[in-house]
């Protein structure tokens, strides 16, 4: 059976002009379309047509074409249809406003709509897509999307020093606005403290202290992150750089108490932030437990007295025990085998450098190339000071010679200890058992992933160039907050990044043992592609993946004011994918 359907395209209006005849045909179940040109004309007072010609052989694109010709449009060649003024990124720009449109984050920053306000939000996704010195960002901006996205095209260095100034003076409102959406009631808080070298020498909070960048001898600064148990930001303080940790306890403890009014928590602190003075402190506070960890010497006292024996570790990692020096406090004492193993190597390294070095002093002095008790001591100081192993050698040394052994009831002792901590705590068991005590103080990772972060790997917080002491606590408060739109990227994305997304599995894994990833994260590093064949990205290459997607501004003429329109790049897939997991993500 044969069926034969015929349309034509629209009709010429007058005669003489022709058209095109789309002709379909059913055969066998299989359809055939047949294209033919058409011409009408006029014989004796009839209008008549006739056919000129068979396009069925063309592209169904090209007879489109033919047909929009003949109805009277023109085509130009595409580069002399428009010209492309400017392209600029702008799918990671997209990406980060909505973000934080989804964060609420104007409405964090203030209630009511300013130009500051505007400003802000411009630097805090400036800080995460490209961090640069306040002098050099907004010139930054015109090279992506981010001035106009955010309403600062007109902004330059001063109106972004005046909007820090004026964020600093809503610090402790944005702050206490962060605790009230993560900080719970009786749940748990993380603090530590950290630092970042100056360039410079005129500001009051820059001094010489405890570097944790390894930069010695540099002028520095100290700052406090609080985080919730996620590991989350609420709020950062900034301190003079040889301030002490333990010090800057008490006064955020009283933050979250009064400001933040939250009566009941738990602060989770290493050994050098809640030290035992710091302890008998919060003990008068009321409300208040903390988890931390006992020092080195601590530990080695309970060792002496029998409280704590090593053989309590044949058969289990953790075990709870108590002691006299610690009334009404729990002690989970536990015991990593491949950290024992770590430190035993790396001590004997030590040991052994150290020995090496000390008899190439010992032959100066009994070649006579080195003379004298004080000349022979400052040799050999500098030596066991390199190492960090004099408690482990007995030195003699006289005008002309130097002797050295080994400690070995000293060393032996200290093997004893190899892999041993000892998690302090006042929280009742019936609260938290040993097990989430210990995964607790080891969340404290997750404030040293946002220091991390802060620091180097993405929104590069040092080195700091200002000279006024608020402008530098401005600029990390502007860092952290760039860190909470980020922090909430990743948490968005962690199904397209190298991230482990089976975090329910940490509440059940062993918490002694060093942590290990899941065995999807392992597939993931493995395969380095999802199952589609995409690949997996880190946060900043699926940020660089997002910038393919432009914006272009264009226009139909060569003239200086011809009007212009833009044109965003289509995203492909796995962009779409990124703007969706935005859309879905739960704040």
């Amino acid at each position: 059976m044969r069926v034969y359907m015929t349309y034509i395209l629209p009709m010429p209006k007058r005669t003489g002009a022709a058209y095109v005849v789309t002709t379909t045909r059913h055969y066998k179940g299989r359809v055939y379309h047949s294209h033919l040109l058409r011409r009408s004309y006029r014989e004796g007072g009839k209008v008549r047509n006739e056919t000129l010609g068979n396009l069925s052989h063309l592209p169904e694109p090209l007879i489109a074409i033919i047909h929009r010709s003949l109805q009277g449009e023109t085509f130009v060649p595409v580069g002399e249809a428009f010209t492309i003024l400017r392209s600029q990124p702008h799918g990671h720009v997209d990406a980060v406003h909505r973000m934080m449109e989804r964060l609420g984050m104007a409405t964090l920053i203030a209630s009511k709509p300013c130009a500051e306000r505007d400003l802000v939000l411009a630097l805090i996704a400036a800080r995460i897509l490209d961090p640069r010195p306040k002098l050099a960002t907004p010139r930054s901006w015109a090279a992506i999307t981010l001035a106009d996205t955010f309403g600062v095209t007109e902004a330059d260095e001063q109106d972004c020093y005046g909007a820090m100034d004026w964020l600093l003076g809503r610090q402790d409102r944005i702050q206490k606005k962060l605790a009230a959406r993560h900080l719970k009631a009786d749940g748990l808080v993380l603090y530590d403290l950290s630092s970042s070298y100056f360039e410079g020498t005129t500001c009051p909070l820059a001094q010489r202290g405890y570097s944790r960048d390894g930069r010695r001898g540099t002028l520095q600064v100290n700052y406090g992150l609080m985080t919730d148990d996620r590991g989350c930001p609420v709020a950062v303080t900034v301190h003079e750089g040889n301030t002490a940790d333990s010090t800057t306890l008490m006064p955020e403890i009283i933050r979250i108490k009064e400001d933040f009014g939250i009566a009941q928590f738990v602060i989770v602190g290493d050994r050098g932030m809640i030290s035992s003075a710091a302890i008998a402190t919060l003990q008068d506070q009321g409300g208040i437990d903390w988890i931390t960890a006992l020092k080195s010497t601590s530990i080695r006292a309970l060792v002496e007295d029998k409280s704590l024996q090593p053989d309590l570790f044949d058969e289990t990692n953790l075990c709870e025990i108590t002691h006299p020096d610690y009334p009404g406090e729990r002690l989970i004492a536990c015991r990593n085998p491949q950290l024992a193993k770590l430190r035993r190597h790396k001590r004997a390294e030590l040991l052994q450098a150290t020995e090496e070095d000390l008899a190439k002093i010992t032959a100066r002095v009994a070649a006579g190339r080195l003379k004298g008790q004080d000349k022979i001591g400052v040799a050999v100081g500098r030596i066991v000071n390199r190492y960090k192993m004099a408690k482990h050698f007995t030195l003699t040394i006289t005008d002309t010679t130097m002797a050295f052994t080994r400690k070995a009831e000293a060393i032996a002792a200290e093997v004893a200890l190899d892999g041993i901590y000892i998690i302090r705590t006042s929280v009742p068991p019936e609260r938290l058992d040993s097990a989430s005590c210990v995964r607790h103080y080891k969340s404290l990772s997750q404030v040293e992933r946002a220091f991390r972060a802060m620091k180097t790997v993405d929104l590069k917080v040092r080195p700091i160039h200002h000279r006024l002491s608020d402008r530098v606590r401005a600029h990390i408060f502007l860092c952290m907050l760039a860190y909470y739109v980020e922090w909430h990227l990743k948490e968005a994305w962690r199904t397209l990044l190298f991230a482990d997304e089976d975090q329910a599995a940490r509440a059940t894994r062993d918490p002694v043992a060093p942590a290990e990833r899941s065995a999807g994260a392992k597939a993931k590093v493995a395969r380095r592609h999802h199952e589609d064949g995409t690949p997996i990205h880190s946060f900043p290459t699926l940020l660089a993946e997002l910038a393919t997607i432009a914006r272009n501004t264009c226009c139909t003429s060569a003239e200086d004011d011809a009007p212009t329109f833009t044109v965003t790049t289509q995203s492909n897939p796995l962009q779409r994918r990124a703007m969706d997991l935005i859309d879905q993500l739960v704040v």
